[in-house]
């Protein structure tokens, strides 16, 4: 019996225009498609004259090539008709008609029998209509916005329905599978599958070396953040709070890891806040980098902080583990179950800045277990996490078949036709 063969369906995916964008999806899922036919959809969202709206903000929907193999792996991205703002109860519609063509022809070919669509609003809820189209079974993998979503009528009714019609919905926390059934999807639908960590990526280096390529003087301690430049992240949280920790922890360093993203750029509003605390010698601002350069300035540094407002499964925290730092986070989405125990990091509620400042600084004063904290995060290694998804798509592929299989193909228990 042939393995399925997946296609890939994600707004958010890495291209040349947005190298980090969906990393995540595109590190779980192409290590899939080594067992696995695989290919990916990635609608891009465009109306006449958005080009415009790029004078004011650059960044602004950036869009990757029509086609392009990506390590030897097809990757498609359509071109969707989505208008900002108030149109965006339209775009799991418009995303989904974009895909219609590439998916019919792909499903004739025999190279698609699965839908796997990551985030549910727009791209599950667009999965889910072309699998009603087509007769495909779907999933969908909960990240992180659903809660923000499903505070939307506009958009709840749409995410209710393709979750509760899904094959399968994966989510990267325990968290988010609550968050899930509180919106009245059976709990049996649930599978809870948390990103992993590239561990020959992500190694603890010499610190030394690490500080010396870095200029970053021997002895300090050295704090690193690493994410989007935006609200949400909340590193503005911790910008506040640095004098007072350099009176607890003089010549305290901060380095912020991270540029602007498809949800804005706070990168000209932190460094403006950093000039009027005056507190330029404190903070490097070292641009974004490519996961394979993160190693160095993550060796560098003493601990990871993360005080954003919203997360799914935050995989740089492992990623930060990986390299032997410990972890403050604030308690939103999957971090508690990642930042597990005492022995990783703390753990603090999301807006307490009296909370934040008193983990931050007995973080940065505690001599930590750091190989502990490096082999918990390669036990999270990204094998068992395909390994799960491997076996849930084989099972629903599997269902399917015998689902759709002529009457004097199936046989009952005893051996006769049923």
């Amino acid at each position: 019996m042939s393995d399925p063969a997946l296609l890939v369906f994600s707004s958010l995916f890495p291209s040349e225009a947005r190298p980090t964008a969906g990393v995540f999806i595109r590190e779980r899922m192409f290590r899939v498609a080594r067992e696995l036919p695989l290919a990916v959809v990635s609608p891009q969202a465009w109306f006449p004259g958005q080009g415009l709206l790029r004078r004011v903000n650059p960044g602004y929907r950036l869009a990757g090539a029509r086609y392009e193999r990506m390590q030897g792996i097809e990757v498609f991205r359509p071109r969707a008709p989505c208008l900002p703002g108030i149109g965006r109860q339209w775009d799991a519609r418009a995303m989904a008609l974009a895909a219609l063509p590439l998916a019919r022809r792909l499903r004739r070919a025999g190279q698609l029998d699965i839908l796997d669509a990551h985030f549910t609003y727009p791209d599950g809820c667009a999965a889910a209509l072309l699998g009603h189209w087509l007769d495909l079974p779907y999933t969908i993998t909960m990240r992180g916005t659903e809660p923000r979503h499903l505070s939307q009528p506009a958009l709840r009714q749409q995410m209710v329905r393709a979750l509760a019609g899904a094959a399968r919905v994966f989510t990267v926390s325990a968290s988010l599978r609550e968050v899930g059934i509180a919106a009245g999807i059976d709990s049996d639908r649930f599978t809870v599958v948390g990103n992993g960590v590239d561990a020959s990526v992500f190694r603890p280096l010499p610190r030394a070396d690490a500080r010396a390529a870095l200029r970053l003087p021997a002895n300090a301690k050295v704090l690193i953040t690493v994410g989007a430049l935006v609200e949400r992240k909340g590193f503005h949280r911790v910008i506040a709070l640095l004098p007072r920790l350099r009176e607890r922890h003089p010549g305290l360093i901060y380095l912020v890891v991270g540029g602007g993203s498809p949800e804005g750029d706070w990168t000209a509003r932190l460094q403006r806040q950093v000039a009027t605390l005056g507190i330029d010698d404190c903070v490097r601002f070292l641009g974004p980098r490519a996961p394979a350069d993160l190693c160095v300035p993550l060796s560098a540094a003493d601990v990871f902080t993360l005080p954003s407002s919203n997360e799914g499964w935050a995989n740089v925290i492992l990623e930060a583990m990986a390299c032997g730092l410990p972890v403050v986070a604030s308690d939103v989405g999957g971090n508690a179950e990642v930042v597990a125990d005492g022995t990783l990091g703390e753990i603090h509620a999301f807006g307490d800045d009296e909370a934040l400042w008193a983990c931050l600084d007995r973080a940065l004063a505690r001599d930590w277990p750091r190989g502990d904290i490096v082999a918990y995060a390669r036990r999270n290694s990204w094998d068992s996490r395909v390994a799960q998804l491997l076996a849930a798509f084989r099972a629903i592929a599997a269902g399917q078949r015998e689902a759709t299989a002529p009457a004097c193909d199936k046989v009952s228990p005893s051996g006769s036709p049923p």
